[in-house]
């Protein structure tokens, strides 16, 4: 019957507007699994053949997708370390004096780090950090010009 084809285009029209709007492939199976089934419409067999070629194909494209797409993010995912780029702009103490080329220890966001500066630091100087190094934050002081 023809009115299970006009389902079967409504339901990827709406499963395709669903992952227009998320962007999070989340229907993106569904639409795929609907056009199949839309497509044994046209031989004019029954809803509950529809619904199974619908439910098989969408768990067969969400099967060989996922893993693809995880695998992917993987790779493109920079390195995580403790030295965050959250943590480049943020203000902290020196708690051990730093001497250039010497490594002292600076506490920022609660959290005690290792740090290099190219000037001298006092214990108690308000820092903040420039860059990130492995685990070593580089570090400057804090002056009426540096932004919060």
């Amino acid at each position: 019957m023809w009115w299970d084809t006009i389902l079967w285009l409504v339901a990827i029209v709406l499963f395709v507007a669903v992952e227009a709007e998320t962007t999070a492939l989340v229907s993106v199976w569904f639409a795929v699994g609907a056009a199949a089934a839309m497509v044994v419409s046209f031989f004019s067999v029954s809803l509950g053949l529809q619904l199974l070629v619908f439910a098989i194909v969408s768990a067969v494209a969400l099967g060989v997708m996922v893993p693809s797409l995880a695998k992917h993010r993987k790779e493109h995912q920079p390195p995580v370390t403790n030295g965050s780029p959250l943590t480049i702009g943020k203000q902290g103490v020196v708690l051990t004096a730093i001497e250039p080329g010497l490594p002292g220890r600076v506490r920022v966001d609660g959290l005690d780090w290792q740090a290099k500066a190219g000037v001298t630091l006092a214990p108690d100087t308000r820092i903040v950090v420039n860059a990130v190094d492995g685990a070593i934050l580089i570090v400057s002081p804090v002056t009426e010009k540096t932004t919060v």
